[in-house]
């Protein structure tokens, strides 16, 4: 029995010593690669080499290159509004004779499209293409730093000089700098939209907000329950409940939710949430049965 308690005490203390080993490790590991988890840049397979272009679907652009404060190279989509279209049946109640294009994509809003975190820009084309085609909207479709075609990696604080260096194309843009602005952020691109209202309160008109979150943190137990407790060591905020009471109250906002999202619980993205958080700003909440598939078509219905 003398001989048991000592052999006790060192398996006690090697199991321990083994427990704070992986602890760390673990610690270590969600800390310094949360990134990953966050910006799965590469998902699905290809995301970073097979970016589709608007050409695919039709539709006129420009293929910006943006180069960002920190000298990252941004690839971006930018399709101008056009008097006449092919596919599209303009009134003459929409333009006039003498009207030239500029003048025509002057006098139309402009829509900057700010992507979820999975896939590229190119697999949210036939989304701006409603936005262009239907709405007649000038579209800008921003690429992450890290995504598609786009240099470096992506992080919270690039993303938000990317979203700006975006917002600042538009505002010295010869014929688009005078357009209302329109922001539209799907899932991470919520969070995006809603920083970037926050810091340029006088310039944005509306935001659409689809299937997106309050913040990081709150996310991560009801996405990942078994992440939940270290919760703590998310260094990604993405704090959109303290950044939304910084918009003016007449910026409206359109809340889409889908219920049957696999990406985001149904419960982190309740309307409630986002009109206790708005105070006195004009929410519209619209909920939709079903869910967005990456490729940007959809399988949700009103």
């Amino acid at each position: 029995m003398s001989n048991l308690l000592p052999s006790l005490e060192h398996f006690a203390k090697g199991t321990l010593a083994t427990a704070a080993g992986l602890s760390t490790v673990g610690f270590g590991l969600l800390f310094f690669g949360q990134n990953y988890l966050i910006y799965p840049s590469a998902f699905p397979p290809g995301s970073r080499t097979e970016v589709p272009v608007p050409t695919d679907f039709d539709l006129p652009y420009q293929d910006l290159q943006l180069t960002t404060i920190d000298g990252v190279k941004l690839r971006c989509y930018l399709m101008v509004q056009r008097k006449d279209l092919p596919f599209v049946n303009v009134t003459q109640e929409e333009t006039k004779d003498q009207q030239t294009n500029e003048e025509y994509a002057a006098a139309r809003p402009t829509v900057l499209m700010f992507h979820g975190n999975g896939g590229n820009l190119g697999h949210r084309i036939p989304l701006a293409k409603v936005f262009y085609a239907k709405m007649r909207c000038n579209v800008l479709m921003l690429s992450y730093r890290g995504y598609g075609m786009s240099e470096g990696n992506p992080s919270e604080k690039g993303i938000r000089i990317d979203a700006q260096c975006a917002l600042d194309h538009v505002l010295t843009h010869p014929y688009l700098s005078h357009t209302p602005i329109i922001l539209y952020g799907q899932s991470l691109g919520g969070a995006v939209a809603i920083d970037l209202a926050s810091r340029n309160p006088q310039t944005i008109r509306a935001l659409i907000l689809e299937n997106t979150f309050l913040s990081l943190p709150r996310l991560v137990p009801s996405a990942l329950p078994v992440l939940g407790p270290f919760a703590f060591l998310c260094h990604q905020k993405w704090d959109s409940a303290s950044k939304i009471p910084l918009i003016p109250r007449d910026t409206p906002m359109l809340l889409l939710s889908g219920c049957a999202m696999r990406s985001f619980p149904a419960n982190t993205c309740r309307f409630v949430e986002f009109e206790k958080a708005c105070i006195m700003i004009p929410v519209y909440s619209i909920e939709l049965r079903g869910r967005v598939k990456v490729s940007g078509s959809r399988e949700y219905v009103p």
